[in-house]
């Protein structure tokens, strides 16, 4: 069954590609999770309402590992309690991750697969405190997305194997990972770096 809104955004389901097709979902994104797989349905369509119109791509995304945390629940602060590591997933072994200890630290791409969206999540009070100003959801980091994507700087503590230790991983445990890269000083930001009093403000317990 779909677990979710319909709209335009990932949709946690446990049906086959026929399925999805049968029932009138054109795009989807599917993640495969070790033994099992689970698609995600990207834009659903059906004969009365297309509600995604604008995306007309497929997309397929293959997760490459998954995250082993000692949280479970998605809490919003002191993430730098936990400890964390990335279990790479077939066929991605040691030799995927070759010269990644090199580095210091790493950018994590993960998916919030138990997050939701809908069109009244496009504003609102960053975590519902009216102290702070109503903004877009690409003013805010809240990880009820639209496709529900997380990318966090991370630093690597050890790579052994087909396994990355790190901290400063704001992910809970079991969530699928799409893409590790290098964090390069070169991709940092330019210049100075500005933002509001209320981010700061969220931010101050979070690590």
């Amino acid at each position: 069954m779909f677990m979710g809104q319909v709209g335009c955004s990932l949709i946690r389901c446990n049906r086959t590609v026929a399925q999805l097709r049968s029932i009138g979902v054109s795009d989807f994104v599917k993640l495969n999770r070790g033994d099992s797989e689970m698609m995600i349905a990207w834009s659903w369509r059906s004969a009365e309402v297309d509600y995604c119109s604008h995306v007309s791509s497929q997309f397929e995304i293959a997760a490459i590992g998954t995250v082993r945390s000692s949280r479970i629940e998605p809490d919003d602060d002191s993430w730098d309690e936990e400890t964390s590591h990335i279990e790479m997933i077939s066929p991605f072994d040691a030799r995927s991750l070759m010269g990644l200890d090199s580095f210091s630290h790493c950018i994590v791409v993960y998916v919030f697969d138990r997050a939701g969206w809908d069109d009244s999540r496009m504003s609102r009070h960053p975590r519902g405190n009216k102290e702070w100003p109503e903004v877009g959801i690409f003013s805010q980091r809240a990880k009820d997305r639209p496709n529900r994507l997380g990318v966090t700087v991370c630093r690597i503590l050890e790579v052994k194997d087909s396994v990355v230790l790190v901290a400063g991983l704001d992910a809970i445990d079991g969530t699928p990972v799409v893409d590790i890269k290098p964090w390069m000083v070169e991709f940092g930001p330019r210049g100075d770096v500005t933002q509001p009093s209320w981010s700061t403000e969220l931010m101050k317990d979070y690590w």
